[in-house]
């Protein structure tokens, strides 16, 4: 910059007065513009998001698929983030109690839910009014797996395949029982479309979790139950028998366990996505950033193998194909529990 002497208005008083090229007018203005982006950009959520501990609410008591997914993501995201991953099981009315906490909170990243796609795509079909809207008041951030479920009885049964099953319900209507982590979840519907399409009966006990209900298997207190996966470690040691999949293919974990499709019930698919949400409102620049961080977590060869061993299948989906696939169990769903006339108490 070139500075000289230019006689003012006044006779006899000199000032000092820069002269400024245009060009060196765009380049002040263009470094400007650039040192305001660089603090845009460095000041993003997704940025600096975490800088303190995640809660990750479980909305299903310890030990199910939601709590057991929740862990082992949560540990390898707890590695990326370099924050922990705190888990927090918040059980209760067929997971509205943990979706509505988070439903209320504060939408900055640092309160999650992990949860079946049952609370979102379930719960509004079975409940007369909910004191929040799970498809307005959370967002799909990122699903974590598929889950299957498997018919399994113990070992004592006297049905060995899923032909004599078939046969001991309908010598014995009404007189079996089964159970499940609550009234309208995955599980208890998968067992009304296998009511349905065999045209046999059983007395449902529904239960706060997957975890009570398979205790209560075990003990012997009930009959059959469609577990989550949670099971298999019993199947493997020969306290349970898995008579069948209510899927359309066959589990890793049990191929020589046939699909109730395989056994002639066509279509029979009772499987359910399970996924991270977050509360309506949470920057887009951090759904993204977790889905994409959730999303190469689960293309670890390790997680894959260890949640595939819980007998699950990494599922990994964008937000808009985990909102989509929530959306079509809805009407699925939504379709089975109008038809069978099933409610539940708020």
């Amino acid at each position: 910059m070139r500075l000289s002497l230019a006689w003012g208005p006044t006779r006899g008083s000199t000032c000092l007065l820069p002269i400024i090229k245009p060009r060196e007018i765009i380049m002040r203005a263009i470094a400007t513009a650039l040192a305001f982006l660089a603090c845009m950009i460095s000041t993003s959520p997704a940025q600096t998001w975490p800088t303190r501990p995640v809660r990750l609410v479980v909305n299903f008591p310890p030990g199910g698929a939601a709590d057991l997914l929740a862990r082992l993501i949560g540990q390898s995201l707890s590695e990326t983030f370099g924050q922990p991953m705190v888990v927090e099981n918040k059980g209760g009315a067929n997971g509205n109690i943990g979706g509505e906490l988070v439903a209320r909170s504060t939408p900055d990243g640092y309160t999650l839910l992990m949860s079946s796609g049952g609370m979102v795509a379930i719960n509004p079909h079975l409940y007369a009014s909910m004191s929040f809207d799970p498809a307005k008041d959370l967002v799909p951030v990122a699903s974590v797996a598929r889950v299957p479920f498997y018919l399994v009885v113990r070992t004592e049964h006297p049905a060995k395949d899923f032909k004599a099953f078939v046969a001991d319900l309908k010598a014995s209507p009404g007189k079996r029982n089964f159970g499940s982590p609550g009234i309208g979840s995955s599980p208890h519907l998968a067992t009304e479309m296998l009511k349905k399409m065999t045209g046999t009966d059983a007395v449902h006990v529904p239960y706060r979790g997957a975890a009570p209900a398979l205790n209560d298997l075990l003990a012997g207190q009930i009959d059959f139950l469609f577990d989550p996966g949670i099971a298999i470690e019993h199947v493997k040691a020969g306290r349970l028998r898995a008579l069948a999949i209510g899927s359309l293919q066959r589990s890793p974990q049990l191929p020589d366990v046939p699909t109730l499709q395989e056994l002639g019930l066509t279509g029979f698919d009772a499987d359910a996505v399970f996924g991270i949400y977050a509360p309506a409102g949470l920057p887009r620049e951090i759904i993204a950033r977790l889905n994409s961080e959730v999303n190469r977590a689960l293309s670890s060869a390790a997680l894959k193998e260890r949640i595939m061993t819980v007998g699950n299948v990494p599922a990994a989906m964008s937000p808009d194909e985990f909102g989509e696939r929530a959306r079509e169990d809805s009407k699925r769903f939504g379709a089975i529990i109008r038809e069978r006339g099933i409610t539940a108490s708020n």
